[in-house]
């Protein structure tokens, strides 16, 4: 074989392994839409596909939009597959499941494949205003045993910190919806969530939880944000239907006494699970208008509250109280609001007493 051949073939053979390694990388047309994602405010890795899934190559995304580059070259995976970003099992204690600092990789979940997204830095945000709309895809038509919205705390920053459960706010939420109530989209079908805050300005982030109807799977999505943008008016959402309780019995409640005071408050056992349950409170104006208000939930033995929303939730000894928050103090007569926290031990049902600013 003379020397020309033996070149031509050397050659030959160097660039069908430079087309095959040039076809493993290649993306899908599309992501992979067995299961769903926030698209807006779009979570990081939908955000960083939207912007870079047609070159994601391009070196200019280094400096452009460097943690999604830092994604990217840590799993292009991580981009467009979205199936795996869930966990199993985790039967509503979802601290429990995901410790501090990895939220937004589902606790490191799928082998590591969704860590990138729980790297710190200045991923880029979406600009809203205090009201937006959170909107989730659903590409296999599952619907929800319920999704619930949560929204940094003021004064967190997404540049700098790592993001932990203490630092999240429940904002907005549904229970039981079927696929058949969403949207039909192209794809799949979509639902909005309305957020309702009042003087949030700079950075913060958004995140979902999804627990999907048709397993026990629990989805987990990373929105970034900057507030500041124009406010989008609360879409209608369908009737709020609590989720199924994990526990074997019924979940307890208090009956709601007559709201011929100030206020009166209801309270239910939403979920519970193994060390832990979900409680959520009713507050409701009397006859007249109320300025603000504070619900005592006077429990048979101590109590420890690990996360509250809509209202701030301590626990001291047997008693647990909450004062309204910023946005949800001023009731209407007759009108109604909520709150929640997440609680250690075993569920009770305590004697609930609201007293009101009127």
């Amino acid at each position: 074989m003379s020397s020309s051949l033996r070149i031509r073939i050397l050659i030959s053979g160097l660039v069908g392994i430079v087309v095959a390694t040039l076809a493993a990388v290649v993306l899908p047309a599309g992501p992979a839409a067995a299961h769903g994602n926030v698209t807006g405010p779009a979570s990081r890795n939908y955000g960083c596909y939207e912007r870079w899934g047609s070159k994601f190559q391009d070196p200019a995304m280094a400096t452009a939009d460097p943690m999604c580059w830092q994604a990217w070259q840590a799993d292009p995976n991580t981009m467009w597959n979205w199936n795996g970003l869930f966990r199993e099992g985790v039967a509503g204690n979802h601290q429990a499941a995901i410790p501090d600092g990895q939220l937004c990789s589902g606790g490191r979940t799928q082998g590591g494949r969704y860590n990138s997204l729980d790297a710190v830095g200045n991923w880029t945000p979406a600009p809203v205003g205090n009201t937006f709309n959170v909107r989730l895809f659903d590409g296999a038509s599952h619907g929800a045993d319920y999704i619930r919205v949560y929204v940094t705390k003021p004064g967190f920053d997404p540049v700098t910190t790592a993001l932990k459960w203490s630092d999240l706010e429940l904002v907005s939420q549904i229970g039981d919806t079927p696929a058949a109530r969403w949207d039909a989209v192209t794809g799949g079908v979509q639902i909005d969530l309305p957020v309702a805050l009042s003087g949030r300005t700079g950075r913060a982030m958004v995140y979902t939880i999804w627990q999907a109807s048709h397993a026990d799977q629990s989805y987990y999505f990373c929105s970034d944000v900057a507030f500041g943008g124009t406010s989008t008016p609360p879409v209608t959402t369908p009737p709020v239907t609590p989720p199924v309780s994990t526990s074997p019995t019924a979940s307890p409640t208090t009956p709601a006494p007559p709201a011929t005071g100030a206020c009166s408050a209801t309270y239910a056992v939403s979920s519970s699970w193994q060390g832990g349950y979900q409680g959520e409170v009713k507050v409701t104006a009397g006859s007249a208008a109320v300025k603000g208000w504070t619900v005592s939930l006077a429990y048979p033995g101590s109590q420890t509250i690990q996360q509250g929303w809509n209202a701030t939730v301590a626990a001291s000894g047997s008693t647990v109280t909450a004062t309204n928050a910023g946005y949800n103090g001023a009731l209407a007569a007759g009108a109604s609001t909520t709150f929640g926290f997440i609680a250690s031990g075993a569920s009770a049902v305590p004697v609930a007493t609201c007293n009101a600013t009127v």
